[in-house]
């Protein structure tokens, strides 16, 4: 997804293992650099830079998803040719980057960055033998359902010009949906096929896009919804080049983004009378190497899928004695599955499904994070610049999007970042769980810590954008807990919601190894997940399909979450009354996103200079 297009090559995500090598001592800080020193940092900064911004020219869609205006009226090359071409570009960037500077003659931050962009590279390196067998469509996010998703969000129409663009955008489709077709095929014919149910889902969110006028009766389709809207609203054009530019767009949709989406039906289609009803990643070939290298990226770590598994039954086990507690304080008679069942189906935790009730809860959900920015200064050193809205997931991709993300801000500062919130039932989005969800996708989570990395001072760009998974949802899984230590859960119930978000990710480290690792099928996850866990079947029966197509991404939040705690008790019990959550949470934040074996380092790094302060 574009929320991904980070670090080494804006066109793909890096993370995985782990990073060897000590930081530079505290003794080298910039007080005492040298001459030298400052000359070096200088000049591998400026390399870095260099390399991004070639990085970020090859890619239009991101430097849209960033708020520039290049490359406006261009997709990108998303063909395996364009891949290799990536691929080979950031091994030689890495060569040369060696070849030219030495880390020993670095300031901290460059030594930082000098490790963090050779990692990249060894991340490349040992994902790129398996790149085909991540699926290239998915009913999750697959570039049918992201295309239109950036037209709609990302792309800005307040000029004649921008609207020409995004009509030329609409004509490029074909070529850039095509592409992605291509490769899907290629995927197919190596045996590597969606399990069967996906296919439904697919096509169904695929025909959607082509659903409405221009292409059928009916009210306009949500492209077509999207330009006429942004082509009204501009200012100081005639009619008759609104009329024009309104007539190219329906042209664009029909010569090209309709044959596209045709084309891939027509695909999924073929593709389902092939598929089995196996869900696993050892299905593939070379599975089990495959979902192994999966567990290292998001993780960023070389635990097995054993070791993993184990740890989300011990987490299981130790979360559901604290929500006993809750059930006593309630005065709760029954089970803990009782319990389950009382918060899926009492109407106390419901709004109603209507736009009432969606309009409700964004009013609530939006009060959650005003209340929290107000907290800010006890938990927080360096704070964003950058402002966070709460936002319904349009209806047109309701049907496919997660229950609630984040998107983060332009790098311009002229788009906020947003909270997203799925209300096609509302029912699935109970009241006990508001308050922790927001603070997960919201503040003190995802809109903190990406917003902070995206406005940090002297670190390439390359580690601004930087995108490993377990520390950015090991924070926002964190974050959730943060608000407890101030009291800020209104109620029991709510506060058995930030446990039930806890238990959902601990859970998760179980179904997923348990489905890549250990075979079980879809219906043993998912009644697995309704034994252990307080949320709605309908949510957790999406979540497991989430889990088949995405192997190994969904353990990355709690053992990111394990990490940071641990770290954080570590600091406690080293520092004693000179702790301060403050400079702890500074620490975590203050270099953007790193591995978590780096993170370690920082945080003793921190705990010494305290020490000695």
């Amino acid at each position: 997804m574009l929320k991904q297009l980070m670090t080494l090559g804006l066109k793909n995500a890096f993370v995985g293992a782990l990073i060897v090598g000590g930081l530079v001592s505290c003794s080298q800080g910039n007080s005492q650099q040298s001459e030298k020193m400052q000359s070096q940092s200088q000049q591998i900064n400026g390399w870095f830079e260099a390399r991004y911004q070639e990085d970020l020219a090859s890619s239009p869609t991101t430097q849209t998803y960033f708020g520039l205006k290049e490359g406006l009226d261009k997709l990108d090359d998303v063909s395996q040719a364009a891949l290799d071409e990536d691929y080979a570009a950031a091994m030689n960037n890495v060569a040369d980057m060696q070849a030219k500077f030495g880390s020993a003659n670095l300031d901290r931050q460059g030594k930082i960055s000098y490790r963090l962009f050779g990692y990249n590279g060894d991340v490349y390196k040992a994902t790129k033998k398996f790149e085909s067998h991540d699926y290239v469509f998915n009913h999750m996010a697959g570039p049918h359902s992201e295309f239109p998703t950036f037209m709609v969000n990302f792309h800005r129409v307040n000029s004649l010009d921008d609207a020409r663009a995004y009509i030329a955008r609409l004509a490029a489709a074909k070529r850039y949906l095509g592409q992605y077709q291509t490769r899907a095929e290629a995927q197919a014919a190596d045996g590597v096929i969606l399990p069967k149910f996906v296919y439904a889902k697919l096509i169904k969110s695929s025909r959607n896009v082509i659903t409405g006028a221009p292409f059928t009766n009916g009210k306009d389709s949500p492209l077509y919804a999207d330009i006429k809207a942004k082509i009204t609203g501009l200012k100081d054009v005639s009619q008759s080049d609104k009329d024009a530019l309104t007539a190219q767009a329906k042209d664009a949709l029909l010569s090209s983004v309709q044959p596209a989406y045709e084309s891939l039906i027509a695909m999924f289609g073929a593709h389902e009378k092939n598929a089995t009803s196996d869900d696993g990643a050892w299905k593939l070939p070379n599975g089990a190497a495959y979902y192994q290298s999966r567990l290292n990226y998001y993780t960023t770590t070389e635990m097995t899928a054993e070791e993993i598994h184990n740890i989300g039954l011990a987490e299981v086990a130790r979360i559901q004695g604290e929500m006993r507690k809750i059930m006593k304080q309630v005065k709760f008679e029954g089970s803990l599955q009782d319990f389950y069942n009382f918060l899926r189906t009492d109407a106390q935790f419901m709004l109603s499904n209507d736009d009432a009730g969606r309009a409700q809860y964004m009013r609530e959900a939006t009060a959650v994070i005003d209340d929290m920015k107000a907290k800010l200064d006890d938990l927080f050193i360096t704070k964003p610049k950058a402002d966070m809205v709460v936002k319904r997931v349009e209806p047109f991709r309701e049907a496919s999007a997660f229950g609630a993300f984040y998107d983060q801000p332009s790098l311009d500062g002229t788009r906020p970042g947003t909270y997203f919130i799925n209300l096609k039932d509302v029912r699935e989005q109970p009241t006990y769980l508001m308050q922790a969800l927001a603070y997960h996708e919201g503040i003190p989570g995802h809109h903190m810590q990406i917003a902070i990395a995206m406005e940090l001072d002297g670190i390439p760009q390359f580690r601004k954008q930087g995108s490993h998974t377990a520390y950015i949802e090991g924070w926002a899984l964190y974050a959730e807990s943060v608000p407890a230590e101030l009291g800020m859960y209104t109620d029991p119930y709510s506060d058995f919601g930030r446990l039930s978000m806890e238990i959902f990710r601990a859970a998760r480290l179980v179904v997923d190894t348990g489905i890549h690792a250990k075979k079980w099928t879809r219906e043993q996850a998912v009644q697995y997940m309704l034994k252990n866990i307080a949320n709605p079947e309908g949510d957790i029966r999406s979540e497991v399909d989430r889990y088949i197509v995405w192997p190994g991404q969904a353990t990355a939040y709690k053992i990111g979450m394990l990490k940071i705690g641990d770290l954080k008790k570590h600091a406690q019990a080293e520092l004693g009354d000179k702790f301060d959550i403050r400079e702890f949470h500074d620490v975590v934040l203050a270099n953007g996103s790193v591995p978590l074996s780096l993170l370690e380092e920082l945080v003793g790094e921190w705990i010494s200079e305290t020490q000695k302060g």
